[in-house]
């Protein structure tokens, strides 16, 4: 009911019973503060984006700027707004809010400039949101209007509305990379794309906007919201991380044990064998922008192989980090799947042509996607509408995951012919670089603090601002740590950040819990560590140790003689709750959930803890 495709007018009528189904569930949410500005009626878009970040696992709560006040709630703020604090702004725009369009007798020189004056306005508003608020922004561009004055000319000519929105768009965009070279987190949403898809005549609704300013049909909401939401999900580190795919009738036609290679359907001789080529195509290039293909098939794995070295197909056996192909239940390969490649079940797609499959999977594996396929020739459509894979930022890493896990599991293949642990690390000639955080590297950085839960031990998430902040703050301690060994390239897995505190002494409380004195400063500092992570592809590496002696480093460096350590437990990190210990912290408080502090005194010069990791810092 809730993922693509869904039922907009179940959606809008059971909004209510849908919202108390999903909190009912237990699942664990983060919980993310959005604004919405609206340069319409925006009322009905948010009750249906609370039903999908609820369904991707946040918890949304919203502001909504009143009725086309989104231009001064982002320049000027107000009290309410300031108050609220977002963690991420929705600028909800429309060919509606295009203040002034080419009229007929203006000169080809005006109808440029108005382009760039309405792309300015739009780039003001990003830049004081950023200036005022630090988060992410979120911008429509803009639909084709309802209709055209001047007929097909109307997206040629310079005083065509169609050619001022093209116009307008292409600028945005120009203006959103500008900002991007600069740091800022804008993400274009794209309306016009969106609407065409849709049907521009069943999106706009002249009577629906005269009567209550809703800018498209009542029909499109969910459509604009589920899109929207889309992109949160993403910027949230909520995307999937995997595809898991059956064989038979998804990656060709026909059964490979019954009909032989040669009997398979796939490439360019029929109709159906050129569909199945073109899904391997589409499948290909997510590979390219770093999702995992995996294979889950009832087969002989003799006979997978064969099909997969079909000489009209265009994936290969290489191009899969796992392959399973047995008679074993899919639900129990889907999970180990998860397993083998260290990521959690719900980070993973099942696609199967076969509903009985699908169902399998959607109950035995709580979390998974499972996406209705029927026709392989809405394959692709279905997978690219889902948007499971919605890409804000694509890094050298996103780029080369398929080959990192594909080198873990030659590492995993050299682990298993040591007989001594520290023997095989040893054999692996890791060297890691441990630095600051670098310009150049934000955008992986903040990938990897939204997408790391299990090697996580605050799980606070940060914006691309918040990071870059952090790395020009004199009173922050940051560290990304990047592991190489003779495999290849792990890239960036871990991530340290730290506030610079004095410590204060212990206040004073009467017997009903007021406050008698306050702590006073005692005059040494103390690092408060924030946040600390590290991706599970490179566990019982030693990679933690080198951090930590990096850390310990740089604390000596600035004469701070303390590290308190925090703990916050949730339903992913537990592998980690006793990691302070392993590092030497003296645990010093635990409350009744689980929360715990830890400190570490520096002793003299530091301890080294990792052995087996050669390690180039700044010293």
């Amino acid at each position: 009911m809730i993922g693509y495709p869904f039922d907009s007018e179940l959606l809008l009528k059971k909004a209510k019973k849908i919202k108390r189904e999903l909190l009912e569930d237990g699942s664990g949410r983060i919980r993310k503060k959005i604004a919405v500005l609206g340069g319409a009626t925006t009322h009905e878009i948010v009750r249906m984006m609370e039903l999908f970040l609820l369904d991707e696992g946040i918890e949304p709560v919203f502001y909504e700027s009143e009725y086309a006040q989104y231009y001064e709630d982002a320049v000027f703020g107000n009290p309410e707004l300031d108050a609220f604090a977002p963690d991420l702004i929705y600028i909800c725009t429309s060919f509606r809010n295009l203040k002034e369009l080419p009229d007929l007798n203006m000169k080809e020189e005006d109808a440029e400039a108005l382009v760039a004056e309405t792309a300015e306005r739009f780039k003001t508003i990003w830049e004081k949101c950023r200036e005022r608020y630090h988060c992410p922004v979120i911008q429509n561009n803009f639909e084709f209007p309802p209709f055209r004055l001047m007929g097909n000319a109307d997206a040629s000519d310079p005083r065509g509305s169609v050619h001022f929105v093209n116009a307008v768009n292409a600028a945005l965009v120009r203006n959103i990379r500008q900002l991007s070279a600069q740091g800022y987190s804008v993400y274009l949403h794209d309306l016009q794309y969106l609407s065409a898809s849709f049907g521009l005549d069943r999106w706009h609704d002249e009577g629906l906007w005269n009567l209550y300013k809703y800018a498209q049909s009542m029909e499109a909401v969910p459509t604009l919201a589920y899109s929207v939401t889309r992109i949160v999900k993403s910027v949230f580190g909520k995307n999937k991380k995997a595809l898991v795919l059956d064989l038979d009738n998804t990656l060709w036609g026909g059964v490979i044990g019954d009909d032989g290679v040669s009997g398979i359907e796939l490439g360019e001789e029929t109709a159906q064998g050129e569909t199945f080529r073109a899904f391997q195509s589409y499948l290909k290039k997510q590979k390219d922008i770093g999702i995992l293909l995996a294979v889950d098939s009832k087969n002989e794995e003799e006979n997978a192989l064969a099909g997969l070295n079909h000489p009209q197909g265009v994936l290969r056996p290489g191009d899969f980090v796992a392959i399973r192909a047995n008679w074993e239940p899919k639900s129990m390969n889907f999970t180990e799947i998860a397993a083998e490649l260290n990521i959690l079940p719900e980070s993973m797609v099942f696609v199967d042509d076969n509903p009985a499959e699908r169902e399998i999977v959607r109950q035995q594996v709580k979390g998974a996607a499972v996406p209705e396929m029927s026709a392989p020739e809405t394959y692709i459509r279905t997978l690219d509408r889902a948007g499971y894979f919605e890409v804000t930022s694509l890094s050298e890493d996103d780029r080369r995951r398929s080959q990192m896990y594909l080198e873990n599991a030659q590492r995993t293949r050299a682990e298993h012919s040591f007989a001594d642990y520290g023997e095989y690390l040893k054999s692996l000639e890791m060297h890691a670089v441990i630095r600051p955080f670098e310009e150049i590297y934000y955008p992986r950085i903040t990938q990897l603090t939204n997408k790391s839960n299990q090697f996580n031990l605050t799980t606070r998430r940060y914006t691309q601002e918040e990071i870059a902040q952090a790395a020009s703050d004199g009173d922050t301690v940051t560290l990304y740590g990047q592991l190489f060994d003779k495999f290849g390239d792990n890239g960036i897995v871990s991530v340290v950040i730290g506030s610079v505190a004095m410590q204060l002494t212990e206040e004073e409380r009467d017997k009903d819990g007021r406050i008698i004195r306050k702590g006073e400063p005692t005059g040494r500092l103390a690092l408060l560590i924030d946040l600390w992570l590290m991706s599970c592809r490179v566990l019982k590496r030693d990679m933690e140790f080198a951090m930590m002696d990096a850390l310990e480093k740089e604390c000596i460096r600035r004469g701070i003689p303390e590290i308190f350590g925090y703990y916050y437990p949730t339903a992913k990190n537990k592998m980690v709750m006793n990691f302070y210990d392993t590092m030497g912290f003296t645990k010093i408080s635990e409350d009744e959930e689980g929360n715990t502090v830890w400190k570490y005194t520096i002793d003299g010069q530091g301890t080294k803890r990792n052995r087996y990791i050669a390690v180039e810092d700044d010293a």
